[in-house]
């Protein structure tokens, strides 16, 4: 085995923009890989990302298009990294998607697209890595899992969207229990209002913006870069004690700002 192979390889799930490209940048940063599967619905785009970290490093990347949505994509990401390869050592679910729209209005077509991608994918490709993980040598390998602030916060007119982010952060813990003793960790990383394609509108909403911002103790939104820092630590020998922890990426939006005491005002 020569001294490529010897590096990780990650796979991770809509990587082509935001937080997935700038956790494959990250990971290609960090000199611990030889390899990097950069994953999008959209060929072009996922090859434009991998071109990129070819550019800024010495890893090796793929780019292989696939919709987590469907079962036989996630099965066939996972088996062409290992293909192409030899092994899968992390694996991001990244891919996510939401809509606004008020309970009454949500389809049940709605509410299985935002599943499938959500919760489901993630399921399928983690089920698909780890049967990898298993049986590959050295045995092992480590899950992150991208979640939400919302896992813990409801978000109404979300609701497929705060379900299956609720959703994941038990099968992760449930994962981290189970596999533990096989040498896999299994991590979520949770954002709050990250400056994304995902929050443009909210960006360009300057009344949201500033309601969004006076949920935030910091008093900014993050950057898809501050998220990718996370989770590269988390993927790392760095963090081979930490295993079913949620880490939030949030500015403090989970402090629930709105009971921050009035000092100074007698309270």
């Amino acid at each position: 085995m020569n001294a490529r192979q010897k590096e990780k390889i990650a796979v991770i799930t809509g990587s082509s923009k935001g937080i997935g490209k700038a956790i494959a940048l990250a990971f290609a940063a960090s000199k611990e890989y030889g390899g990097i599967v950069t994953n999008s619905r959209s060929l072009e785009e996922a090859l434009q990302a991998a071109e990129e970290i070819k550019r800024q490093s010495n890893c090796d990347a793929v780019a292989i298009e696939a919709d987590v949505s469907k079962e036989s994509d996630c099965v066939r990401l996972v088996s062409e990294t290992v293909k192409h390869f030899g092994r899968i050592d992390v694996l991001v679910n990244n891919a996510g998607i939401q809509k606004e729209i008020p309970i009454e209005e949500t389809s049940t077509e709605q509410w299985y697209k935002t599943i499938a991608v959500d919760l489901t994918g993630p399921f399928i490709c983690s089920r698909e890595a780890i049967r990898h993980m298993l049986t590959q040598n050295p045995q092992g390998g480590c899950i992150i899992n991208i979640s939400s602030v919302h896992q813990i916060i409801p978000k109404p007119h979300y609701i497929p969207y705060a379900t299956s982010k609720a959703g994941i952060e038990m099968m992760t813990k449930t994962m981290a229990l189970e596999l533990a003793r096989h040498n896999i960790r299994a991590n979520l990383v949770a954002p709050g209002a990250i400056e994304t394609d995902m929050n443009k509108e909210l960006e360009e909403d300057a009344q949201e913006l500033k309601r969004t911002l006076e949920k935030i103790p910091l008093q900014r939104m993050g950057r898809a870069e501050e998220v990718a820092n996370v989770v590269e630590f988390l993927a790392s020998e760095k963090a081979s004690y930490v295993t079913g922890a949620t880490f939030f990426v949030d500015g403090g939006m989970t402090l629930y700002p709105s009971f921050e005491p009035s000092f100074g005002q007698g309270h």
